[in-house]
């Protein structure tokens, strides 16, 4: 692990650099997504942040707190909605693209596939990681729902769950070993399903 989770400058003899909760941030999602929730116990992320417990839950509170961090900084940062559901852009083209780009973020990282919110989403009901991806992947929906409701308002839920399944099974097939190049056929294919159900 060559990631460095220190920053600010050179401190004072016997003095530890700070810890960047962000830097430890990126480090915890690769972790999660590479192995899930469940596998990535406190003693393996403490090792790799190079911080004891006791300062990780002055950091972050709980795992379940520092997860739920992991997924928002996700959300905000892979297939980031701000970015894709512009309002000059027509509902289908902007989900079309959507759908393309989730297909090659998918696959695009052998040790990472998938979407780390939906993957973590599909766990057991009461499992409290799995709580805290729906969580997300819902607001996530929301925001979808809302971008096509302002120029398709009846046909609004459809397609936000016609994306979400999509996206979800996207992601499911990158985690079986799909390549990034079929999957993109099965994003344009929707894209063009989408456009018809959008008229």
């Amino acid at each position: 692990m060559t990631t460095s989770l220190k920053s600010g400058s050179k401190p004072g003899r016997g003095r530890p650099r700070a810890f960047d909760p962000e830097a430890g941030l990126a480090v915890g999602q690769r972790m999660f997504h590479a192995a899930g929730y469940d596998a990535v116990g406190l003693s393996a992320l403490t090792t790799e942040l190079g911080i004891t417990p006791p300062s990780f839950y002055t950091a972050f509170g709980s795992k379940a707190a520092f997860f739920q961090r992991v997924l928002e900084r996700y959300a905000n940062t892979e297939l980031a909605l701000a970015d894709i559901l512009l309002p000059h852009r027509p509902a289908s083209e902007a989900l079309a693209d959507l759908l393309e780009r989730a297909a090659r973020t998918y696959a695009h990282d052998p040790e990472r596939t998938g979407c780390l919110v939906l993957e973590a989403a599909r766990g057991h009901s009461e499992c409290e990681s799995a709580v805290l991806a729906r969580q997300v992947a819902e607001r996530r929906r929301a925001q979808i729902r809302a971008f096509v409701a302002k120029t398709h308002p009846r046909r609004a839920d459809a397609a936000t769950d016609y994306v979400a399944t999509v996206m979800s099974g996207l992601s499911g097939s990158a985690r079986e070993g799909m390549s990034a190049a079929r999957l993109v056929k099965v994003a344009k294919a929707a894209g063009v399903g989408l456009a018809a159900l959008l008229g």
